[in-house]
C-alpha cells in the first residue's frame, strides 16, 4: 500500500488558524462506516447520537510548552527546539562539565547544531549539545544541561507548540484553547486535538445522558505526528510513545466488551492506547505504563474499539491511515470530499467527525 494512495486536494484556506470563536461550538459530520452515508450536525448535537450505553475513553494528557527558542553561543542566532522527553546518556558520549541531564529535541536546521555548541535559552539556562549516534542523520540533537528541567521551566521559557501547518506565532489564546479541558497529565509535545471540541457543560451533558467516561494517558510525541517519507506505508516506522492505564480504567472498558457495549475512543491516541493495551493471551485490556509503536493503517484488525470520534486529517498521515482502517480507506476519502465542498474547517483547530 503506498503512501501517495492517502493524498487529498485541500484548499488552504480550510485548514484552521484559529479555533472557533467559543470552544465546543464545531460542525460535527456522522459517518455510518457500515453504509458509508454521511450526516451533518453541530457540537451541541454529540450527546444525542452516541449510544446511551457506551464507554468514551479521552485521553487526558496535557500539553507541554515545549518549543523553546535558544541563542547559539558562536553567531547569536535563534535556533528553535521541540522538547520531547528526558532521555539516559547516550552510550559513548563525550559527556560535558556542565551536562548531567538529558533531553531528546526535534532542531530546525538541524544539520547546522553540531555536537559540542551551547545554547542559552530566555532565564539565562545554557545547554549543550552532545553527540549521540540515534540523531545522526535525524532532525534530532541530544541537549544536555547541569540541572533538571522541569515543568516550571518550560512555562517560563516554552511556547504552545503549534503544528507547522498553523502558520502564525503563538498567543495567550493558544495557551488555553491548544489544551484539553480535562488535561491533566503534562508530558504531550502535541495536543490529542479531538478533545478540543469538548466543554465541561458538554461532559456534564454526557454525564446526564448516562454515558460513562474513562481516561488513558498517551503522551503525544513523533509517533503521533512524524510524517510518512517512505513511499510503502509498511515500511514506515512509528516512534514510541509513553502510554499509561490505570486498573479502574481497564476494569471499565473491560467489563463494556463483556456485556457488549460499544468503545468509543475520542481522538487517535486513544484508540493506539487501548488497541496497545490489548493483551492477547487473556483477552483483555491490561493496566500499566508502558511504550507503544503501533501503527495502524488499512488491514489492521481492530480489538477494542467499536467507534471513534477524531478530527480531519492531514493528507498522508499516519492519523488518516488509521481512521482509514477503521472505517475503510475508500468512505473516508468520500467522507472528506464532502467535507470539503462543505467548508467543514481541518486539523486540529478544525471541526469533528464521528464514525459510527
Amino acid at each position: 500500500m503506498l503512501t501517495k494512495d492517502f493524498y487529498f486536494d485541500l484548499p488552504p484556506e480550510l485548514v484552521a488558524q484559529h479555533p472557533s470563536e467559543q470552544r465546543g461550538q464545531d460542525r460535527l459530520m456522522l459517518l455510518d462506516r457500515t453504509t458509508g452515508q454521511v450526516s451533518h450536525y453541530q457540537m451541541a448535537d454529540l450527546p444525542g447520537l452516541i449510544p446511551a450505553n457506551a464507554l468514551m475513553v479521552f485521553n487526558n494528557s496535557r500539553v507541554r510548552r515545549s518549543r523553546v527558542y535558544g541563542l547559539k553561543d558562536t553567531t547569536g542566532r535563534q535556533t528553535e527546539f521541540l522538547f520531547l522527553q528526558p532521555i539516559q546518556p547516550p552510550e559513548g558520549a563525550f559527556i560535558p562539565k556542565s551536562g548531567r541531564f538529558f533531553w531528546k529535541a526535534m532542531v530546525k536546521n538541524a544539520k547546522k547544531q553540531r555536537s559540542g555548541q551551547q545554547y542559552q535559552f530566555s532565564d539565562g539556562t545554557l545547554a549543550t549539545i552532545v553527540e549521540n549516534p540515534a540523531d545522526t542523520g535525524t532532525e534530532f540533537r541530544t541537549l544536555a544541561f547541569d540541572f533538571p528541567i522541569g515543568e516550571d521551566w518550560f512555562e517560563a521559557n516554552g511556547h504552545i507548540p503549534l503544528p507547522p501547518y498553523i502558520r502564525r506565532e503563538d498567543t495567550e489564546e493558544d495557551s488555553q484553547r491548544y489544551q484539553n479541558v480535562y488535561a491533566t497529565e503534562t508530558g504531550s509535545a502535541a495536543c490529542p486535538t479531538a478533545g478540543l471540541h469538548f466543554t465541561q457543560e458538554m461532559l456534564a451533558k454526557l454525564d446526564n445522558a448516562g454515558i460513562q467516561k474513562a481516561w488513558v494517558t498517551l503522551h503525544v510525541g513523533l509517533g503521533t505526528f512524524l510524517p510518512v517519507r517512505s513511499e510503502r506505508i509498511q515500511d514506515h516506522t512509528m516512534h514510541y510513545e509513553t502510554y499509561s492505564i490505570d486498573h479502574k480504567t481497564a476494569a471499565a472498558v473491560n467489563q463494556a466488551r463483556a456485556e457488549g457495549r460499544p468503545i468509543l475512543a475520542v481522538g487517535t491516541t486513544s484508540v493506539r492506547t487501548l488497541e496497545s493495551a490489548w493483551d492477547e493471551q487473556s483477552g483483555q485490556v491490561v493496566a500499566g505504563t508502558r511504550a507503544t509503536n503501533i501503527f495502524i493503517y488499512p488491514g489492521y484488525q481492530f480489538k477494542v474499539v467499536d467507534k471513534l470520534f477524531t478530527n480531519f486529517h492531514t493528507p498522508e498521515s499516519t492519523l488518516l491511515m488509521l481512521v482509514s482502517a477503521f472505517a475503510g480507506k475508500e468512505k473516508i476519502m468520500e467522507a472528506y470530499k464532502k467535507a470539503i465542498a462543505q467548508s467543514y474547517r481541518f486539523f486540529s483547530y478544525g471541526d469533528a467527525m464521528l464514525i459510527l
